[in-house]
């Protein structure tokens, strides 16, 4: 191709891009038109925003240092901006069940509703019993369906996914969709396959994951992401299921620096990894995360398109 004619199929290239907005335009808004979901940032239609919050994990060491640490950051998400907290996992350490109280009395510093799923740190009786009878449960906050699942066992550090839940979420998002909604999915560990210098803990393919990536695939487009907790790492994520993304949240307690980057893992991982809890935003640009110290350490930003 010639430069003359390479600069033409430019200019003729530039006039062919137009925006969703400006098709729907064009058309009048014809009612019989029905455009599949863009890829890349999800078009929602306004902005939101919440916190999250993972891995308290009471009574760690049999010490006082994590409902302490606890009480620092409960202070903190009250005196944040955001519509609820979401917690993900690991309310308390090992199962303790005198740590859930302790946790609750905490909890009291927060005048927005605080969300938790169990973690593998949290017996699913001992989680009813204190927390919520209903543990698979679903939070509309104005266009955003979060869906919370337990995928967590006590005895294991992967997760698990039975038949029945792979059912409900697919309800869960045809509902979404009807309803012009967005998901978020939150399970304590990981549906991401990932391995040495990673944790290693995910759901593997015969035990929910291939079962539960195939039930989004029905509805991409209208899943923003899945949240996760359950790896101490600070902010994690993959992005190779477009225009889902895939993220785990510090801990509120201690994360560890597993040299993921310098190692050229998978994914993303930010050099940052104190105690601390996310300030998530959603609007039509993506999804924009704010990891806030509670203690030592700067504020780490990151934007997911």
């Amino acid at each position: 191709m010639k430069l003359a004619e390479v600069g033409t199929f430019l200019q003729v290239g530039a006039l062919m891009i137009l925006t969703r907005r400006q098709i729907l335009a064009s058309l009048g808004g014809l009612p019989c038109l029905s455009l599949p979901p863009l890829q890349g940032a999800p078009r929602v239609p306004g902005s939101l925003e919440f916190l999250v919050v993972s891995d308290t994990h009471l009574g760690y060491k049999d010490q006082d240092a994590a409902e302490q640490q606890w009480v620092r950051t409960a202070a903190a998400l009250e005196a944040s901006t955001g519509a609820f907290v979401l917690h993900l996992g690991d309310v308390v350490d090992g199962g303790r069940e005198e740590q859930y109280p302790r946790y609750l009395a905490g909890r009291k510093a927060i005048t927005k509703t605080v969300l938790e799923i169990p973690g593998n740190h949290d017996p699913a009786d001992l989680f009813q019993r204190h927390l919520r009878q209903q543990v698979d449960t679903v939070h509309v906050q104005d266009w955003l369906r979060v869906i919370l699942l337990n995928n967590a066992r006590r005895d294991s550090h992967a997760g698990f996914l039975t038949p029945e839940q792979v059912r409900w979420v697919r309800s869960e998002c045809g509902k979404a969709v009807a309803n012009g909604q967005w998901v978020i999915l939150a399970m304590h560990v990981p549906l991401h396959a990932n391995k040495h210098p990673d944790r290693g803990w995910f759901v593997a393919p015969d035990q929910g994951q291939t079962a539960l990536y195939e039930c989004l695939a029905e509805h991409s487009g209208r899943i923003l992401a899945l949240f996760h907790g359950h790896f101490h790492n600070g902010l994690r994520g993959w992005d190779d299921h477009p225009p889902m993304h895939e993220i785990v949240f510090p801990s509120a307690l201690y994360n560890q620096d597993r040299k993921l980057e310098d190692q050229h893992a998978p994914g993303w991982n930010p050099p940052a990894f104190h105690p601390g809890f996310t300030r998530v935003k959603i609007d039509d640009q993506g999804i924009h995360l704010s990891y806030q110290p509670v203690g030592s350490g700067e504020t780490v930003t990151k934007s997911l398109a």
